[in-house]
């Protein structure tokens, strides 16, 4: 009998943030470079450095990976993103996502880091993009919560 999927010995989760920034009714997302995910369109956002304030990461994070500046406005949610391996018997990777919404201050995006593509995009075209379940949901969590809805959104 096969044992549940178990978590590599020495993997211990590891804290991330991803920002919501809306430019009036766009949000920028990027394309991720590099697994996981990769090839799909994602919030930009990275892992936290030792001794780095999370909001400070957010805004680091989103600079390097578009070229763009924003006003963090508040903090969405905090979701698990668990990875298992190809058979599904060996989680690969856990990120605690801390996820901010923001407002777009200035900078056109340009993908860097280790984004694929950088750009925004109207809410209307969002859920018709490839990308993970909960980064939609926490897309419209975040329009919400500046008055926006995406068309579609439940």
């Amino acid at each position: 009998m096969r044992a549940s999927p178990t978590p590599v010995d020495d993997l211990r989760p590891v804290p991330a943030v991803g920002v919501v920034c809306f430019r009036g009714s766009e949000v920028l997302l990027i394309r991720r470079g590099t697994p996981p995910k990769q090839g799909e369109w994602s919030l930009p956002g990275g892992r936290v450095e030792p001794g780095e304030p999370v909001r400070e990461a957010a805004l680091r994070e989103l600079e390097e990976e578009t070229g763009v500046e924003a006003e963090l406005i508040d903090l969405i949610d905090v979701v698990d993103a668990i990875f298992h391996n190809r058979i599904g018997d060996l989680i690969t990777r856990h990120y605690v996502l801390i996820d901010f919404v923001a407002v777009w201050l200035a900078g056109e995006p340009v993908a860097g880091d280790d984004a694929a593509d950088a750009r925004f995009f109207h809410l209307s075209e969002v859920g018709s993009l490839a990308m993970w379940d909960e980064t939609l949901r926490v897309i419209d969590a975040a329009a919400a919560r500046l008055g926006l809805e995406r068309e579609g959104a439940e």
